[in-house]
């Protein structure tokens, strides 16, 4: 979401809904091998009745989907053998870079402080497809984010999240849905389709899928799901959606600290941060949302139910921060074509295409220790691999061919007896984490990381190509 819009617009979808309100080993293992593409409504195990638990091991199954952060802008300088982050020049700093219009270049640099500017990088749909240059990854400083997209966070900045992505599984070939913002990314998220919309574009009172939403299938099969919201909840995105379960599966935060201690959490849920405080989107600290998704997942693992329990944490789009691995073609979900806002260039390749890769970690017991996943993952993914646990029918193409995480899992024995020790979020041993929200983040682009004409990189600093 843009920043500088992103609270009116929250403001203007709460309006608009309470408007409406008032107006009234398992089967998994052996999945038959497909040649030709599947199709909406076709199940995962079509031998098997919809509704089947293939995968009893896991009971619940619980997203965290953070704001708006790049796999390079948040986990580039992970040390993990196998996984694709920055490549490292002299002084151990990425030689990654981006060009400005008159020549220069712009390199990657450590962000100043934790927190950022406001109302950039971007990530609208015609700054996205700036940035992705034809696939060349090159637009990203002469798109409307200018240098700041070139900005990093390091494992001293976030040692919660680096721990969590040393001890458990990752992939590094898990891209957000859309080349867009937050809302279209988001619907994919629930329903596999954004219904056209490319930008956060105020929802109108009736959207909804053709074909729903995940929600509507737990539903049709009698499976438990909530949606634990902060300030604002993802569901919302699709009213007709919210309005139906607002106070009843749509339920505050507390709730879920509640039942991940009593161990009776749904077996599907989302857990959302106050998105103008904790998401991690611009202007915010994100420090902030680090401290927030420690005690989401370390709810989890402290509680009860904890064996029997799977959590993703991811973002729900890069934000307008670089990455340097090109989004590949996907499978677009249907026949809705981009709602292209005006001003914001042409449909490019429409849906077929995915947008840049974010973090993602799986956190189970039944996780994989020391693996990276290259396997190509979208959003969808993640409803891929609830409708293959419960052999629930696909919602649209996208979803429907979609890879479920399962390289991820190895379910004949849990890797974890015990829950691993994570590191504390940098709020909790940093007493001055959060003094940039007051002294601000800092001077961005910092001296010397420009190079080109009329510039020059300090000796020191210099980037090996």
């Amino acid at each position: 979401m843009d920043a500088e819009q992103g609270t009116t617009r929250r403001g203007i979808l709460k309006a608009g809904l309470a408007a409406g309100a008032l107006a009234g080993a398992g089967a998994w293992t052996s999945a038959p091998a497909r040649r030709s593409p599947r199709q909406p409504g076709s199940l995962p195990f079509p031998d098997l009745p919809p509704g089947t638990d293939t995968m009893p091991q896991i009971e619940h199954i619980v997203v965290l989907m953070m704001e708006n952060h790049s796999y390079d802008n948040r986990l580039g300088m992970l040390r993990r053998r196998g996984a694709d982050g920055f490549r490292l020049g002299r002084h151990g700093r990425p030689a990654a870079s981006n060009p400005y219009a008159d020549g220069r270049t712009q390199h990657a640099f450590r962000m100043p402080t934790t927190c950022q500017l406001n109302g950039r990088p971007a990530q609208d749909w015609l700054a996205s497809h700036v940035q992705y240059a034809g696939g060349r990854n090159d637009g990203f400083v002469v798109s409307a984010s200018g240098p700041v997209a070139m900005g990093y966070w390091e494992e001293a900045d976030q040692p919660f999240y680096y721990s969590l992505a040393r001890k458990f599984p990752i992939a590094d070939r898990y891209f957000c849905s859309v080349l867009g913002q937050t809302y279209p990314n988001r619907r994919y998220l629930l329903a596999a389709t954004s219904i056209g919309q490319v930008d956060d574009t105020q929802p109108n009172l009736t959207d909804y899928p053709p074909n729903g939403t995940i929600f509507d299938q737990l539903d049709a099969h009698g499976i438990t799901w909530k949606d634990y919201y902060t300030t604002l909840a993802t569901t919302e995105l699709y009213p007709p959606l919210y309005l139906k379960n607002a106070g009843k599966k749509v339920v505050p935060i507390a709730d879920f600290y509640a039942d991940a201690a009593a161990g009776t959490l749904p077996g599907y849920c989302m857990v959302e941060p106050d998105y103008n405080t904790q998401s991690e989107e611009n202007p915010q600290n994100i420090a902030a949302g680090e401290a927030f998704s420690a005690g989401v997942v370390n709810a989890v693992i402290n509680g009860p139910a904890w064996d029997r329990t799977l959590l993703l944490w991811t973002y729900d789009e890069h934000g307008g921060y670089y990455d340097h691995v090109p989004p590949p073609a996907a499978v677009a979900p249907d026949g809705i074509a981009p709602a292209v806002p005006p001003g914001q260039g042409s449909a490019y390749d429409g849906f077929a295409r995915y947008g840049f890769r974010v973090p993602f970690v799986l956190v189970s017991p039944w996780a994989r220790r020391h693996f990276v996943s290259h396997e190509i993952y979208d959003h969808t993914s993640i409803l891929k691999l609830v409708e293959t646990k419960w052999n629930l029918p696909a919602l649209t193409y996208r979803d429907a061919n979609a890879r479920a995480p399962l390289d991820m899992l190895d379910l004949r024995r849990p890797a974890f007896d015990e829950p691993p020790r994570l590191a504390e979020p940098l709020v909790n041993t940093d007493p001055s984490a959060l003094a940039c929200n007051v002294t601000g983040p800092g001077t961005i682009p910092p001296p010397g990381s420009v190079s080109g004409p009329g510039t020059a990189l300090p000796r020191d600093a210099r980037l090996e190509p």
